[in-house]
Parts: structure tokens; C-alpha cells; sequence
């Protein structure tokens, strides 16, 4: 078992560690750095501002986000003498989405910070500012982290030289709140937080909100209450988990509009307000709102949207089990229903087991992708194969599966125990192989959606967390349905092979199977991270059969194989520590096609339909439908020539690498995976979506039928 829990951690520290920083393509708020003076004097002090400006229907986020979103980071690399103080930011808006409080600017906006030049640094001097930033934009449906390298090049002025500041930083630093000079109070009362800000009852409060700097002391989407006692203006609010332990809090209280008062507390006690002040509820005063949206869908959700999607993740389960996407894992299952021949109530045990595998893996991918996407990362359904990390440990995994039916090893824990270790001394084995089977079923298969499933998975993107769970939990329930129905329901199990010597020949040629899988998983490596790939995955191959050929040996010796099999497992954080540092985003490399396909963007394809049809595929290198698909019906002879004679236009969105703007795209349909494959008619419309299988002349047919006179 400590072999297992060390592959587990393993595993976890892997796929689920936070992707590095990768350069921002196109961005959906353009972020610039500019000075108030370029030519700064020696000792002297001047504002930088990084100027945000959010596309339509984009929005930027305060320095805290609220339930969700983060503002402005950025690493700054400074000539030496030069510092850069902290961002300072103007009053943010409210935006309600899904009952989740967020603070945003729809507007253009622009952060300030004091730089500062040393007095020994020369008159003359080039200073290059350089500061790699990260932020979230997002739409009301969407997240998109972006990133960007700032710029800046100044040169040190004369000390008595008078120099000409941008006339933009004198609007820009009356967007600042300014800051009370006086402290305000807080204190923890029940499960609630009070703030006693200092604030005369000459200032008027038009729709008042607290935004707190320090994260956890209230719950953003609480209810706000505000009342007077005296000169302090008194603020109640849900309390968060360090609302009882914090030494200091930062805020900013906004009195309306963009209007606004930065604040510091202390700890302290406050007396609750006398008085109470009405005020417009936070979701429609003075700042942003998304009247579709409102606070009520925290608990009310479209019931007939997850009846109806999670009887799609039911029955899309169920069919992937003769999807390609399967193949790699139906020698582990066929080994497993041939065993289903014993002890009834064993039989139920593994049965049971299998399903519950299967489930808790779709459950766990499922959370995983929804706390990322709700903490901002632009993600999908199979996000886990689009970082190269997970697709070692595939090879890992898969290599030693190989070793294992092979014969060159037995293994008596989890989905590979087929061999003498899986005695009637041990009987949990069976039952524990069981469920690793399932999860490592669930694990390869739910890459590639089929029939049902795209819309269903695609419904988790609209439905609440705790509504859309059970989506993904559907979707392994179908996938373990036909081995639980064997295990419970004896008549069918009797139509099965009876247990026998042939098993041990039919597991020798299963190992064939597995080891293509494994080489498809070292050429799916290269395509991620380029020719190294090649070397990272064929020597761990090479690497895994040693040990499994070592570890046989020792078995057969009576030793435990305890030392090589925890080797193979730990190979996989080497291997991925070489893997080569390469943009997480960028598209795999082009291969041949005869359609002669376009690299996919959005306004790409808004030009080409002026000249005629427009197909788009969205494919990855992992998903094996999509792989089926090209090879059956788009890369074919016969579509190409119907392409040319009707001035179709194909366009390929290659998912291969996480790339947001096609994760976006997919949002958009209603989508979280691929395929997806969208037939846009010439000039203006929404397009078709076509079928997850296509079938060699329906894309020829399509553009019969679709060609331009």
C-alpha cells in the first residue's frame, strides 16, 4: 500500500500542479505600461500606470476578484536602483454571475505605482522597465487568464530639469480612492464581522459597498448592512474564515459611482450602529450588474436542463464503451469479466468495485475542472491529456500494464493483480483490482466525447457546482453499466467463457494492444513538447521493461518486487522535470492535410465566409474519435475535391495544448470537449453543428448541398 499511496502523490503533485506562466497570444484586455515622465530625475519619484482596456463584454478585475477572479500580478525585472511600490487601483463595480460576487471594471481603467530612482544612478542613463503580467478576463460566461511581457524605456533626467508629465495620470489619479488618515476598527461577532469606519455624517452615501483588500475576512456575496453610530459608519457582513485571526485589513468603501474612500483597521472593538442607512442592494447599484443572473440562481437551476444532461452522461457512458476512445482499456475489462465466474457475492464485490472506480474518477476529474475554471483557468472536458506531465504518467502506466501482461511481472494491487498473487489467502485483491480497473478505465476514456455527450458535458458550464457533479458521475456510471449488469445479473454472466487456461494466453496477446497504446501515448508526448518527446517516452518504455523484467525475477526467486515496482512509479517525476519548458498554449505542430486546413480563429473565419462555406473541426492529437474521424471522412479524396467545387474553407482548432480562445469557442456551442464540427454557410447565420461521428460522405454531401452558385 505505500507503494500505491506513493503513486498517487505522485500522480496529484503532477496533473493537478498550477500550469507555468506562458507568453499571452491574443488578449481580451490589452494592458500597456506608460510613465507620467520619461526622463525622471536622480533621486526623484514618478507614477507608472499599466493602462487596462477590456474588449466588449470583457471585464478586468479588482486587486481581490470577489468570490472569483484576480487582479493584476506582475514579476517586475528593474535596473538596479530602481523599485516599483505597490499597484494602486480606482473603485471597482459589483457583477453578480451565478450568485457569485465579483469586482470588476467594464470600463477602461488604469493601475498606479510610484517608481523610484536612486540618486547615484547617472544623468543619461537608459532604464528598461520590464515586468511579466498575469490577469483574468472574463465574459459573463467565460474565464480567460492572460498574460504579456510590459515595456517601458526611460532615461534619467537632469536633477533640476522640469519635465512634461502625461496629461492622462491627472484623470487617472482622480479615479483613486484616497486614503483616511484616520484607522477604522473591526471586530468578529458570531459569525459575523463588524467595521467601525470613521466617516463624518456630512458625507453623503449614495449606494454604498465594502470591498476588503484582505482575502477571507467576509464572504463577498454577503449581505451588506449599514448604519450609523455618530462619525463612524458601521458595516456588517458575513464572516470569513480569518475574520478572527487578522492582525490588519485593507479596504476601500465606495460611497457611489466611482466615487471612493481606502481604508486600513485595526482590531478593536465596535459598537453596532444606531442607525440604519438605506441603501440600493449591491447587485444594481452603481456598478456592473447581469440581469440574467441574479443572486436567485444560486439556488434555482433549469431542473429539465440536468434531467436532461445527466440522461445524456448516462447513455454517452454507456456508448463510449465501443467508442475508439475505449480501445486502450477493453483488454483490462475483458480480463476482468472473464475472471467474473466465482464466488456470487465476490462477483457482485468486483462488480460493485469497477463501478465505484469509474464514478469516483469521473466525480474527481469533474471537481477538479470546475474549481479551475472557477478560479480562472480556461479549461475543458479532458484538460488532464492537454499537459504533458499526464500524458508521462500515461506511458508510465500503460508500459507497465504491458510488462504485466507480458508476463514479464506480476503485480498484486490494483488493476494489473492477473497473476498468482490473487489467491483465496488475499481475497480483497480481487475487489481492489476491480476498482483501480474502473478508475483507470474512466481516466483513458473520458477524453473523447461520443453521441450524447457533448451537449451533456457542455451543461455543466451553465449548471451550479453541486447540480453539475453528478453529470460527470452519470457519465462513469455509463461507462461501468455493461460490467455492473454482468456482475449483478447472473443469466448473463452465464453466457460468458468459463475461467480457464486460455486466459493465460489470451492476457499474452492482450499486452499487444497495450504496448501500441503506450507508443501512441510516446508520439502523442512528441507532438506536446517536440522531438524530445521521442527520447522522454521511448526510454522510459525501455526503462519500465527493465524494471518489470527485474521485479519478474525477483518474484521468481521468492523476493518481494517491493524496490523496482515503486521505481516505476517513481520514473515519472524525472521524466517530467526534463520535459522541455514550451508554451502550454501553443498549438501542436501542423500535419499534412488534404484539405489543406487553415490554423482556426474567429475573425479568420468571419472573412472567409465572404467567398464561400466554411468548415471547422475541432480535433486534438489525444482524442481518438477525432483521429477516427479525420481518418474516415475529413482527410479524404472525395471530400477535398467536393470542398474545392463548392469554395469550401476549412479551418482546424487544434486543442492538442490548452489554448483558451478555442476553449471559448467550445463554451460558446455549448461545448467542453472534442470534436466538435461546425458547417458555417457563406455569408452571414449561425452554423451547423454536425454529428461526433462522421460518416465518409456526409461531408461531401454537405457541400453538394451547401455550394455556392
Amino acid at each position: 500500500m505505500r507503494q500505491i499511496s506513493a503513486l498517487l502523490i505522485l500522480i496529484a503533485a503532477l496533473i493537478f500542479a498550477p500550469a507555468s506562466a506562458q507568453p499571452a497570444r491574443e488578449n481580451h484586455i490589452a494592458a500597456e505600461l506608460v510613465a507620467a515622465v520619461t526622463s525622471p530625475a536622480p533621486g526623484s519619484s514618478t507614477d507608472i500606470a499599466i493602462r487596462m482596456t477590456p474588449g466588449p463584454t470583457w471585464h478586468g478585475y479588482w486587486v481581490n476578484g470577489g468570490d472569483a477572479g484576480f487582479g493584476m500580478q506582475v514579476e517586475w525585472d528593474l535596473p538596479r536602483g530602481v523599485s516599483i511600490g505597490a499597484l494602486q487601483y480606482p473603485v471597482p463595480e459589483t457583477l453578480i454571475i451565478g450568485g457569485l460576487m465579483n469586482h470588476v471594471y467594464e470600463r477602461p481603467y488604469a493601475l498606479i505605482a510610484p517608481l523610484t530612482v536612486d540618486a547615484a544612478i547617472p544623468e543619461g542613463t537608459r532604464l528598461a522597465i520590464r515586468g511579466d503580467a498575469r490577469w483574468l478576463a472574463c465574459t459573463d460566461e467565460i474565464c480567460v487568464p492572460e498574460q504579456g511581457t510590459l515595456t517601458l524605456d526611460l532615461t534619467v533626467g537632469s536633477p533640476g530639469a522640469r519635465a512634461t508629465p502625461d496629461p492622462r495620470f491627472t484623470q487617472w489619479r482622480a479615479e483613486l480612492p484616497p486614503l483616511l488618515d484616520q484607522a477604522a476598527r473591526f471586530s468578529q461577532v458570531g459569525d459575523r464581522v463588524r467595521i467601525a469606519i470613521p466617516l463624518p455624517q456630512s458625507i453623503t452615501l449614495a449606494a454604498p459597498h465594502l470591498f476588503l483588500e484582505t482575502p477571507r475576512i467576509n464572504q463577498p456575496g454577503g449581505e451588506q448592512r449599514f448604519s450609523r453610530n455618530g462619525d463612524a459608519l458601521i458595516v456588517e457582513m458575513p464572516a470569513g474564515s480569518d475574520a478572527g485571526s487578522a492582525g490588519r485589513i485593507a479596504g476601500l468603501l465606495r460611497l457611489g459611482g466611482t466615487r471612493g474612500l481606502a481604508f486600513t483597521a485595526m482590531p478593536g472593538a465596535v459598537s453596532p450602529g444606531s442607525e440604519d442607512i438605506a441603501v440600493v442592494p449591491a447587485a444594481s447599484a452603481g456598478g456592473a450588474t447581469n440581469t440574467s443572473a441574479t443572486a436567485e440562481s444560486a439556488t434555482a437551476f433549469d431542473a429539465t436542463l440536468f434531467l436532461t444532461a445527466l440522461f445524456g452522461a448516462v447513455i454517452g457512458g454507456l456508448i463510449l464503451n465501443i467508442m475508439p476512445c475505449v480501445f486502450p482499456i477493453l483488454s483490462l475489462k475483458a480480463l476482468a469479466l472473464a475472471r467474473a465466474g466465482g464466488d456470487e457475492r465476490q462477483v457482485r464485490r468486483e462488480g460493485l468495485a469497477y463501478t465505484f472506480g469509474a464514478v469516483l474518477t469521473c466525480l474527481a476529474l469533474g471537481m477538479v475542472l470546475l474549481l479551475l475554471r472557477a478560479g480562472g483557468e480556461a479549461l475543458g472536458w479532458a484538460f488532464q491529456l492537454q499537459r504533458p506531465e499526464s500524458v508521462v504518467l500515461l506511458i508510465v502506466l500503460m508500459g507497465a500494464i504491458t510488462a504485466n501482461l507480458a508476463g514479464l511481472f506480476e503485480f498484486s494491487a490494483g488493476s494489473l493483480s492477473f497473476g498468482r498473487a490473487s489467491t483465496a489467502a488475499d481475497p480483497n485483491n480481487p475487489t481492489k483490482a476491480a476498482f483501480a480497473t474502473g478508475a483507470l478505465a474512466a481516466f483513458i476514456a473520458t477524453p473523447c466525447t461520443g453521441p450524447f455527450l457533448g451537449a451533456a458535458l457542455g451543461a455543466t458550464l451553465t449548471l451550479p457546482i453541486w447540480a453539475a457533479l453528478p453529470i460527470f458521475g452519470g457519465l462513469g456510471l455509463g461507462l461501468a453499466l455493461p460490467f455492473l449488469a454482468l456482475a449483478l445479473i447472473p443469466a448473463l454472466r452465464a453466457r460468458l467463457p468459463k475461467p480457464g487456461p486460455w486466459m493465460v494466453t489470451m492476457r499474452r496477446w492482450l499486452a499487444l494492444p497495450m504496448a501500441l497504446t503506450a507508443l501512441a501515448l510516446v508520439w502523442l508526448l512528441s507532438r506536446q513538447v517536440g522531438l524530445s518527446g521521442w527520447a522522454i517516452g521511448g526510454g522510459l518504455l525501455l526503462l519500465i521493461a527493465a524494471l518489470g523484467w527485474w521485479a519478474g525475477q525477483r518474484q521468481r526467486s521468492g523476493d518481494h518486487a517491493s524496490l523496482p515496482v515503486f521505481l516505476m512509479a517513481a520514473t515519472i517525476v524525472p521524466a517530467a522535470l526534463l520535459l522541455p519548458q514550451v508554451d502550454a498554449r501553443a498549438p501542436a505542430p501542423a500535419s499534412e492535410s488534404i484539405l489543406a486546413a487553415q490554423p482556426w480563429s474567429a475573425a479568420a473565419v468571419t472573412a472567409a465566409r465572404a467567398n464561400g462555406p466554411v468548415f471547422v473541426y475541432f480535433t486534438a492529437d489525444w482524442c481518438i474519435t477525432c483521429k477516427v474521424n479525420e481518418g474516415a471522412a475529413i482527410d479524404r479524396a472525395e471530400t477535398a475535391a467536393a470542398f474545392r467545387t463548392a469554395n469550401v474553407t476549412t479551418f482546424i482548432a487544434d486543442w492538442t495544448n490548452a489554448d483558451p480562445a478555442i476553449t471559448q469557442e467550445l463554451a460558446r456551442h455549448d461545448r467542453n470537449s472534442v470534436p466538435l464540427y461546425l458547417w458555417y454557410p457563406a455569408g452571414n447565420g449561425e452554423p451547423d453543428i454536425l454529428p461526433q461521428v462522421l460518416t465518409p460522405g456526409m461531408l461531401a454531401e454537405r457541400a453538394a448541398n451547401g455550394r455556392t452558385p
